[in-house]
């Protein structure tokens, strides 16, 4: 059994997309992750399992649908793709603030092709780096005035997003990384 992190898009923020983290852990028990453990109000689920990801993002987005009435794209990360994600981290040479950093979790893995089209120097001092299914993404002026947003890389490179800053992307690797049930 392993532990994995669901990251939901666009839980409470503002007003759209309303959901109480008791909620969120009630709908994953119907799912059979008695475990579940929340991280902050903005979507972030720790579970253990023994299934596939790709499953569990599914029955995840069909439960909350049933449950809550909400549509929501969801990005399930084992513990041992967020380890990767942390211990990879390719623009820590810049990203010295981690408010302002962030990985932008992708459905898909995007097209090489497209990724090559991003000019990267026209967002500077805002950087980016692509990894497989991540976008690291350098905002020095904050997250309120950053381009290469995760509505940006959706819009770009057709695939659905996720984005969450440095801190949280270290705990979520953290609370995966613990074999016991909370």
């Amino acid at each position: 059994m392993a532990r994995h992190a669901a990251l939901l898009r666009g839980i409470n923020v503002g007003s759209h997309n309303r959901l109480k983290m008791a909620d969120l852990r009630a709908a994953m028990q119907a799912l059979g992750f008695d475990d579940a453990e929340t991280l902050l109000q903005s979507g972030n689920v720790v579970y253990t399992s023994t299934g596939k990801p790709a499953v569990e993002e599914t029955a995840i987005r069909k439960r909350l649908a049933a449950d809550a009435g909400l549509e929501v794209d969801v990005m399930v990360r084992t513990h041992r793709q967020l380890a990767s994600v942390v211990a990879n981290d390719p623009l820590r040479k810049w990203a010295d603030e981690h408010k302002h950093y962030h990985v932008v979790f992708l459905s898909a893995k995007p097209a090489a092709a497209k990724l090559k089209q991003i000019d990267g120097d026209r967002y500077l001092p805002e950087r980016f780096a692509a990894s497989g299914r991540e976008i690291y993404a350098w905002w020095p002026n904050g997250a309120q005035r950053a381009k290469l947003t995760h509505s940006f890389f959706e819009k770009q490179l057709g695939v659905r997003a996720t984005a969450r800053n440095w801190n949280t992307v270290a705990k979520l690797a953290d609370l995966t990384a613990s074999s016991r049930a909370s």
